[in-house]
């Protein structure tokens, strides 16, 4: 498992891929969280320890790369998320799915008349324990968003080193100063991953492009994918890569800022490829939406309450506790995650890791933008 951060430019994603694909080393996840001027990758590959030493080394060679760490024998936190869709016709079968689903701590974020779709995180273990149990069902489909990792405690990413302990801040009163990366329990922002690529942006561009493609798991193939994408000029914008519901099948999700005319040239070269099975451009289809964040905070023994409490509102949970940082897991939309990084910025943001966003049909044929638009222009009397 890499971490590897580096600042964010146009074909970057691909430089990466590339590293891997010209010594054929396979991928078997990546995410990436990507700001509008960083990004962190979480890669997870085969290899024997010499060909991971190598592997580091030769991206640390790339332009732009500020770090390359081999997290794999550190003590850290490691999550992964999940979307299922299982057959599950109501009844008997229905039932014993929601079983699982609640042993697992498992939500249903989609419902048809035949299908049930399921989103869980967890690490490797969780993850393929959920599978085995749903797989006598029959799984219709799978959305992995690849690992994310942050190391336990107070150990950071960037020199590996134990950051000096710190009083965490107290809550702040009404009047709240802004706060400044210079402050003392805040890192500089050059280590800290923001919650948004980049939404002020983004609302004014538009809504981008979010593309499902299912490729062979081969060496290469997402260095093929990306390369589509590089050679064009287009910047990804978010990335999650992980093995589907077939064996020796894997499905890549990228969010894409392009036109009209531009996405339809890309879905065309895309269906050139060798390797690639199938593309879906799922924007304008009633679809699920998920995101993964891992987040690190400076806390004290007094403010642990408190925090887990704030947690519970937007429904993170705790994974990990030290003696003056809690590390928080939380599920959701983009939106919900700046929320909960804005609540989270006065006690000092330490870390920050998340997975690129991940989306399925929903069978349902609802479609919750709609309908949020429609109940927003209600006048309630």
């Amino acid at each position: 498992m890499l971490s590897v951060f580096v600042a964010d430019e146009p074909g970057l994603i691909n430089r990466v891929a590339g590293v891997f694909a010209r010594r054929g080393a396979n991928i078997e996840s990546l995410a990436v969280g990507l700001t509008v001027d960083k990004a962190l990758f979480t890669i997870v590959a085969t290899g024997t320890d010499a060909t991971v030493a190598n592997l580091s080394k030769q991206i640390a060679k790339l332009v732009n790369v500020r770090y390359v760490e081999n997290i794999t024998d550190e003590s850290h936190v490691e999550r992964e998320l999940i979307l299922v869709k299982v057959h599950a016709p109501p009844g008997p079968t229905r039932t014993e799915v929601m079983q699982i689903a609640e042993i697992f701590r498992a939500h249903a974020v989609d419902t048809s008349e035949r299908t049930l779709t399921l989103q869980t995180t967890g690490d490797v273990g969780k993850i393929e324990a959920f599978k085995k149990s749903l797989s006598k069902f029959g799984l219709i489909e799978l959305v992995r968003t690849g690992r994310i990792s942050l190391k336990r405690g107070e150990r950071v990413f960037d020199t590996g080193a134990w950051m000096p302990r710190q009083p965490g801040r107290p809550h702040p009163a009404v009047e709240q100063p802004p706060i400044h990366s210079g402050d003392g329990d805040i890192y500089d922002s050059a280590a800290v991953l923001d919650a948004a690529y980049d939404a002020e942006k983004a609302s004014v561009v538009g809504e981008p492009y979010v593309l499902c493609i299912e490729v062979q798991d081969v060496p290469g193939v997402l260095n093929q994918v990306t390369g589509v994408f590089a050679r064009r000029g287009y910047n990804v914008q978010s990335l999650a890569v992980g093995n589907s519901e077939r064996e020796g099948m894997s499905r890549i999700t990228m969010v894409v800022p392009a036109s009209s005319s531009g996405i339809a040239n890309l879905i065309k070269q895309l269906n050139k490829l060798v390797y690639v099975e199938k593309v879906e451009e799922l924007t304008l289809v009633p679809h699920v939406s998920r995101e993964l964040m891992l987040i690190k905070v400076n806390c004290s023994a007094s403010q642990r309450g408190e925090l887990v409490s704030l947690a519970s509102i937007f429904r993170a949970l705790v994974c990990d506790v030290s003696v003056n940082t809690l590390t928080l897991e939380v599920t959701g939309k983009e939106d919900k995650m700046v929320a909960l990084k804005e609540v989270l910025e006065p006690y000092g943001i330490l870390e920050v890791a998340r997975t690129g966003r991940v989306c399925m049909q929903r069978d349902s044929g609802l479609d919750s933008k709609y309908l949020g638009r429609v109940a927003g222009s209600r006048v309630m009397l």
